[in-house]
Formats: structure tokens, sequence, C-alpha cells
């Protein structure tokens, strides 16, 4: 599995929160589709991408996950970025919103999946109820 393909840290450049790939990532990664899952073995969300091989995901575990809530809230453009490259996310924010309003209160996610993301994603879910 691809999980080297995991972001491993968030920073913010004026509109763009910037979500930092491993740089053991592979490479290139092909092009975004707009579509964001969970993977809940892995606790992750998961953005993928279409690779003339296949699909190929970037995975967003928990420790990026402040950096999906400040997205969120400031309304800001999702950018990947693996060493000196940097691909927009399209869609990553509609996709994200739609999908942490599907898993409040709700267990089919696993119940420990769940209860982070409440936990994490309350000020997002706070601000639209």
């Amino acid at each position: 599995m691809d999980m080297k393909n995991v972001i491993i840290e968030t920073s913010q450049n004026d509109n763009e929160i910037q979500f930092i790939l491993n740089p053991e990532a592979e490479w290139p990664l092909g092009s975004p589709t707009g579509t964001m899952l969970t993977d809940t073995d892995r606790q992750s969300f998961v953005y993928i991408f279409d690779h003339e091989t296949g699909y190929r995901y970037a995975y967003f575990t928990k420790d990026s996950w402040n950096g999906l809530v400040d997205m969120l809230l400031q309304q800001a453009e999702p950018v990947l970025v693996w060493q000196d490259e940097k691909i927009l996310l399209t869609g990553a924010a509609d996709e994200l919103q739609a999908l942490i309003f599907n898993i409040e209160g709700n267990d089919n996610y696993g119940e420990e999946f769940s209860t982070a993301v409440e936990e994490i994603f309350r000020p997002v879910l706070e601000k639209v109820n």
C-alpha cells in the first residue's frame, strides 16, 4: 500500500493551506480527481488522483486534520506540496465538508474514527450548525 503518500506537515501561505507530502512519496501522483474518501482502518481522509496506472492516493492522517479544519474555516485553497511541486486539490474542501457532516453522529465509520472527526472538526460543525 502507498502509505508513504502521507501528509507530514501543514502550513499556511496567504490564502493557501499547504499540505506537505512525505518526500518519499510516489511521484507523479497524477491528476486531481476532486474526490476525497475515508480510510477508517488508517484513521485517514484520502484524496484521490487519477494516474495512468490507476489511482494514487494522498493520506491525511489525524496529524494533518487541524490543517483541514483551517482550510474549511478560512475557505483557503488546499495545495499539495511535494519537494518543489505544487498541486491544487480541486474539490477537496467540498468533499471534506460533506464527509464530516455525514460522519457526525454516524458510527458506521467506526466509533473511534467518528469520535475523532467530531472532536477535531467541532469548530467546522459548530460554524455551520
